[in-house]
């Protein structure tokens, strides 16, 4: 089984020996599974943005990114976050490669421009997943560790991308069995306030409907955007669900929200 995995910055703990994600991470790879790990790191990049007092401004979910802002995101994502979770998975036995969506390249994209009237600077919308280096790391036993930096389509330099978007248009561009994003809920709230609303199963078209009504907003915004584009693109399913102890098993076995093409 292939899995991707968005295990976002708001849920991780960044690795440590007591991350049980990682720990099933692990586990899954101990057992033959395939197991691409896609990062985020929100928290660790708001953090040193803050230490260095560089403002840190947000539009539709998506960071306003400046050249300052960029080369704090790229360090931390790939110098920071992207290397713990790879020493944790090798301490844990696993076999683990960090890589960014520069390296290969793996994601080209280009620049998404303004939203709401907000430039977003160097934020970067996905246009071409060529999935070769994933697809050789999975398939010779490794955990690939991916941070979501894109390379613009000049070749030019790094182009930071949703770490939703990013996972979702690699899961679907390698046709993965399952599309699991790990967040801090659990599961698609109809009501965000209201933890007792989570949606078990939507289709693309419901939750298209409820992206155009105004349901989800915020940073559920990407998560559903990148898990319909998951499925399109040849994922057999999506699952947004809650970490902690077994939130992979529980998530492929109805846990959290479940998308999928069709009734």
């Amino acid at each position: 089984m292939t899995i991707v995995l968005k295990y976002g910055g708001n849920a991780m703990a960044a690795g440590g020996s007591d991350d049980p994600v990682v720990d099933e991470v692990a586990a899954l790879a101990a057992r033959g599974e395939k197991v691409v790990m896609v990062h985020g790191g929100g928290p660790q990049i708001d953090a040193e943005l803050h230490l260095k007092a560089i403002d840190e401004v947000r539009v539709r979910g998506l960071r306003v990114t400046g050249a300052a802002t960029r080369d704090v995101v790229e360090y931390v994502l790939c110098g920071t976050v992207n290397k713990a979770l790879v020493r944790a998975l090798l301490a844990r036995g696993a076999r683990a490669i960090g890589i960014s969506g520069q390296d290969g390249p793996l994601l080209y994209a280009r620049r998404v421009g303004s939203v709401n009237g907000v430039d977003l600077g160097f934020v970067g919308e996905i246009v071409r997943v060529e999935p070769g280096p994933v697809a050789a790391l999975v398939d010779a036993g490794y955990v690939a560790v991916v941070a979501p930096l894109g390379l613009d389509e000049g070749g030019r330099g790094a182009l930071n991308c949703n770490a939703d978007v990013a996972a979702g248009a690699i899961a679907g561009a390698l046709r993965a069995d399952a599309y699991v994003v790990l967040t801090n809920v659990a599961g698609v709230r109809r009501d965000l306030a209201d933890p007792d609303s989570v949606i078990p199963r939507l289709t693309v078209a419901e939750a298209e409907a409820f992206l155009a009504d105004g349901t989800f907003t915020d940073g559920m915004i990407p998560k559903i955007q990148a898990a319909i584009a998951a499925v399109r693109g040849g994922a057999r399913r999506a699952v947004v669900a809650g970490a902690g102890q077994g939130a992979i098993a529980a998530a492929l076995e109805g846990a959290g929200t479940e998308l999928v093409a069709f009734r």
